[in-house]
């Protein structure tokens, strides 16, 4: 049979369709198994091959679990709501859901064309009312729930205990309240604000240089009323949980990084002439003796207060400036310290002194409480400014254990000493206080026992993970369920779900930082029974909301009365396996886990984590070229000759270099090319043959070519029925290999280790053709283990052998062990630890055989040379070693 898969394919992808092969029932008999990729986001230019990488390595698991025995739920969606869409509306008046659906379509027939057995019966949009109504909902219990730190979780608002003094105070009171207690809140918030584009940027969406990636114009911070939510309150529940979850290491310590926790202390100065204190929060409570002048953020809501008339100013110019800048440029990026002194002094509480107020931009308003004590002697970032500002530098921790000339300098002043040390210049009369000669957990201990006792400080915990900012300033995105009435209240429109969103014809935001919903006109405006006036919210959600959620309504997505089902939601969570992209490490994973965590807390899923095994499949680049001076060349200007890369139109030699594939160098491989080319299964085969799953790794379409030849010889043989047999028992080698070979594609597919598991079966595939004939049965379980991994040919197969239903749920294979069990091994054979020579022995022979063996060989009598050997040392199926 030759291997025509441009027949083969289609025909299987139309009777897999056509009888709903891969429907997910809800059986609740059978063990289930959830695999869910991470949904893409449907772009006008479609697929690369980048795509199919993961979505491949799933289905394999989903076709390889199928058959044993498990009930799979593979689901495809599209995170559709997105700012790309909304701007080609802007620019060519094509509403963004004409567009969306058009790419979705797209990758629908692209995902189709590569045989992925998901159960379209389940597929979801984000954009789709029926599926956004309930991220709507969701958002109306976030709004409706508090975080109680007592019992560590998330409440309904109803059940918020009002203290009797606020209730005191009336209504308005008890709102403000419970508006400052609820997960999500309106409130002004500073945001990055991209002028260009008329939109508010995430943190992640800015660049080091204070540029939007989106279109390379400088954002600016900017006040805002926005949508808030409270996620830090999570923060200890959030990192807790990592500890129990089959991740990547590497991704669970860009969470606790991102999380950032830290233990310490918060310590109020006094402010010299203002009667009035200013908190900070240090991690090391034990170094006030060290501290010489404070910090403050520029954004710090006491800064007003804190400078001094004559210092306004030039303290203004510096807000302004520090305002351009990013969050990773003022800190981690940031060289040169740049700083402004505001006139006043604060009191040092530990020893009485006065020290300087500074404000710069390497401390940030989000972390802590905004300012910070600065003991330059031993941080290094402190000790930057203050040499750069003439800035007393006092040493309290004594190195004792650096070389003779370090420590001289750090003592007098002149260097920066991070590590621990012996505590010295640590004690005053004016306070009484005195750690000198403590150890750190000693030290640490007293100074905040102390603070407590004077209250003006006490042991605290800090997260660096701030509240998530949930509003942008689009049209194409979740509406809010919201209504802003004219006497200030908020409700929420719980009873008509989902709100959707109004035609319009222009798109542009607003000057003035408005959404296009601001002109929406019947739409916006609404008015109660009694004639009070509202204003629907016109900023929508970002697009992290609908991918939140996602896997909870791929569980029961045509429910239009729930969420879901609890049945169908006990039954299926968590999800089993999760792969995706390593760029979502943060941002969507840890959304997802506090939405579920919240969700959890109020009954309504059954679980406190989503996803319980997570794997980050690696990049697929692609071949790019430059010159010898770096610069880039289109790969269309580029041919081959004798083995080099040359410039068409120069003749000039270029360099073979490996990049990502992107449309300015022309080296975007399309899926569809290499499907029409070599087929679906060359490709889906290819690409988990490449390497390991988790590596980066290098399209080469030599390895296609590679892959199709192996798959039309399995067809040439295989298919060729006169290779298949019936009348004679198997032959012994055959036999024996396919019982590994079905061990070995097993595990590999359990182990995400693919590459080797089609190495398996390529040399499985190698015997069978040297043999010439195979039994039927061997034909059989030969399909069945290929299925996995070449699903279309593997169906023709099975057909061709006289079945008239799939293979997809045909049992796996189940390999005969007493056909494994080795009766001989062959030994490698070693003269003084050099191995010369290997034997085959029975694997039940004596020492004494096997030595007689050894030393009767023939290449044995040169490395003897006459002689005896002092001893044989016989390692039981590993090795023979012959001392001489």
């Amino acid at each position: 049979m030759e291997y025509k898969f441009r027949e083969i394919e289609p025909k299987w992808q139309a009777y897999w369709e056509k009888n709903n092969t891969f429907r997910t029932e809800n059986d609740f008999s059978k063990p289930k198994y959830y695999i869910l990729d991470m949904f893409p986001y449907p772009s006008g230019a479609g697929l690369h091959v980048g795509h199919p990488e993961g979505y491949t390595a799933t289905d394999i698991i989903s076709r390889y679990k199928r058959m044993k025995g498990f009930n799979v739920l593979h689901p495809m969606g599209w995170d559709a709501f997105g700012l790309p869409a909304e701007q080609y509306a802007i620019q060519t008046g094509t509403h963004p859901a004409i567009t969306t659906q058009k790419n979705c379509d797209n990758f629908r027939r692209q995902i189709k064309t590569l045989g992925l057995s998901y159960d379209w019966d389940r597929e979801i949009n984000t954009t789709d009312p029926k599926y956004f109504k309930w991220t709507q909902w969701i958002f109306t219990k976030l709004y409706q729930t508090w975080f109680d730190y007592e019992q560590g979780k998330g409440r309904p608002i109803s059940e918020l205990p009002v203290p009797a003094d606020i209730a005191a105070k009336g209504d308005q009171a008890v709102k403000e309240y419970i508006g400052k207690k609820r997960l999500a809140y309106y409130d002004n918030a500073q945001v990055w604000w991209c002028a260009s584009c008329k939109t508010v940027c995430a943190n992640e969406e800015v660049l080091t240089d204070g540029s939007h990636e989106k279109c390379g114009h400088q954002v600016i911070r900017k006040n805002l009323k926005q949508w808030l939510l409270r996620i830090p309150h999570y923060a200890q529940r959030l990192l807790e949980g990592l500890d129990e979850l089959d991740w990547p290491e590497g991704v669970k310590d860009m969470q606790k990084n991102w999380i950032g926790k830290s233990t310490g202390a918060e310590v109020d100065f006094e402010l010299a002439g203002l009667g009035k204190t200013l908190r900070v929060y240090t991690t090391r409570p034990d170094t006030l003796f060290g501290a010489t002048y404070m910090v403050v953020s520029p954004e710090h809501p006491m800064l007003e207060e804190v400078v001094t008339s004559d210092r306004t100013d030039e303290v203004k110019k510096y807000i302004q400036a520090a305002s351009l800048k990013s969050d990773l440029d003022r800190t981690e990026l940031n060289k040169e310290k740049t700083g402004v002194f505001t006139g006043r002094y604060a009191i040092n509480p530990v020893n009485g002194e006065q020290i300087p107020i500074w404000v710069a931009d390497y401390v940030l308003m989000g972390y802590g409480t905004g300012a910070i004590m600065a003991v330059p002697a031993h941080d290094t970032r402190d000790f930057e400014f203050a040499e750069k500002f003439n800035i007393p530098v006092v040493c309290i921790l004594d190195p004792k254990d650096a070389d003779e000339e370090i420590r001289a300098k750090v003592l007098a002043g002149k260097a920066c000493w991070t590590e621990d040390g012996a505590y010295i210049n640590s004690a005053s009369d004016k306070t009484g206080m005195d750690i000198n000669g403590l150890n750190k957990k000693e030290g640490i201990a007293k100074v905040v026992n102390w603070l407590e006792e004077k209250g003006i400080g006490k042991a605290t915990t800090n997260f660096k993970l701030r509240d998530w900012l949930f509003s942008r300033q689009r049209y194409w995105g979740e509406p809010f369920p919201v209504i802003h009435w004219e006497d200030g209240e908020i409700s929420l429109v719980e009873d008509e779900l989902p709100v959707t969103l109004p035609d319009l014809e222009k798109f542009e935001p607003g000057e003035g930082g408005e959404s296009p919903l601001a002109n929406a006109g019947d739409w916006l405006t609404v008015t109660d029974k009694n004639g009070r006036k509202g204003r629907r919210e016109t900023n929508t959600m970002p697009q992290w909301a609908g991918s939140c959620w996602y896997y909870l309504r791929y569980i029961d997505p045509q429910n239009d009365g729930q969420i879901f089902d609890p049945k169908l939601e006990n039954y299926w969570m968590p999800v089993d396996l999760y792969i995706g992209g390593a760029e979502h490490a943060v941002l969507h994973l840890l959304y997802s886990r506090f939405w579920h965590k919240v969700l959890f807390d109020l009954g309504i899923v059954s679980t406190d984590e989503p996803f319980k095994k997570l794997f980050n499949q690696g990049m697929i680049l692609a071949f790019a070229y430059e010159t010898q001076t770096g610069a880039k060349v289109t790969s269309d200007l580029v041919e081959e000759k004798d083995g080099k890369y040359v410039h068409i139109q120069t003749g000039e030699e270029l360099r073979q270099i490996v990049a990502k594939m992107s449309k300015s160098l022309k080296n975007v491989i399309n899926p569809d090319d290499v499907v029409e080319k070599y087929g679906a299964d060359s490709l889906r085969l290819y690409e988990m043959f490449m390497g390991p799953l988790d590596d980066t790794k290098p399209w080469a379409e030599n390895g296609v070519k590679g892959v199709f030849g192996f798959l039309g010889r399995a067809c040439r043989f295989f298919g060729n029925m006169e290779n298949i047999i019936s009348n004679r028992e198997e032959d012994a080698e055959v036999l024996k290999l396919l019982q590994q070979t079905i061990i070995k594609v097993g595990n590999d597919i359990e182990n995400l280790k693919f590459n080797t598991g089609i190495s398996a079966l390529m040399v499985f595939n190698n015997l069978a053709i040297k043999k010439g004939q195979v039994t039927k049965e061997t034909a059989e379980t030969f399909a069945k283990i290929l299925s996995p991994y070449a699903p279309h040919l593997a169906e023709e197969l099975w057909q061709l052998y006289g079945h008239s239903q799939s293979l997809a749920y045909e049992p796996w294979p189940v390999a005969d062990q007493s056909l494994l069990v080795e009766d001989s091994f062959e030994y490698p054979v070693s003269f003084n630890g050099k191995v010369r020579f290997k034997l085959n022995v029975a694997v039940d022979a004596a020492h004494s055989e096997i030595e007689k063996a050894v030393l009767g060989h023939e290449q044995a009598q040169k490395w003897l040379a006459g002689g005896a050997p002092k001893k044989v040392i016989i390692v039981p199926k590993k090795i023979i070693n012959v001392v001489m």
